[in-house]
Parts: C-alpha cells; structure tokens; sequence
C-alpha cells in the first residue's frame, strides 16, 4: 500500500492561476489535485492516457473534442486517450484529475 498525505506533498505553480499535487501514484494509475482561479486556462491539449476528472469545487467550462460543456462540484468526465480537451475556470475550483497509465511527464517537471 501506497499512503501519500495531502499535507507533505509540494504544490507545484504551474502559472496562470494554476497549481497541482500529485498524488497516490503507481505504475498504471495517478490522482492529481488541480487548482483553478477564476479565469484561468487549461488549454486544450491530447495525451496517450485515458483521463477522469471529479470537480471538487467550483464551476468550469471544458472544451472537449470541439464541443463545450459546463461542469461544476459533483460532476465528472471522462476522456479517451488522445482525446482534445481543455477547461476554462468559471469560479475559482479544484479538480482530481485520474489517469492511466501514471504521467511520467509530471513527475519529470
């Protein structure tokens, strides 16, 4: 088993209103903690790993594959590898962020 607390994991400021922790991590599974200010961007990229995202709080518009849809606490997504998507924060809020296989790339920045 794999414990990671909240409390020692660094929060990395990513710019533009955006911060993350990453979290509980194996091989084949992350959970990343992102937090949004109101108005920041999260433009739209693809990756090679399948991706949920659980919106803890606040209110987002994500772009997703060319179609708009406004999300807010309580609400999820799902995204297929190598699917468009991106978010715009409507109110400031945190996302968990889950994907498979982990992301090497954050480990690395």
């Amino acid at each position: 088993m794999l414990c990671t607390k909240h409390s020692e994991v660094k929060l990395q400021d990513l710019g533009g209103g955006v911060s993350r922790r990453i979290l509980a991590y194996t091989e084949k599974l992350m959970i990343v903690e992102v937090n949004f200010c109101a108005g920041s961007v999260g433009t739209v990229h693809t990756h090679p790993h399948s991706q949920n995202v659980y919106i803890i709080s606040g209110r987002f518009k994500f772009t997703v594959n060319g179609q708009d849809i406004e999300v807010g606490a309580g609400d999820s997504l799902a995204f297929e590898p190598n699917l468009p998507h991106g978010t715009i924060c409507l109110e400031s809020g945190t996302l968990l962020d889950i994907f498979t296989p982990m992301r090497e790339d954050f480990l690395n920045n």
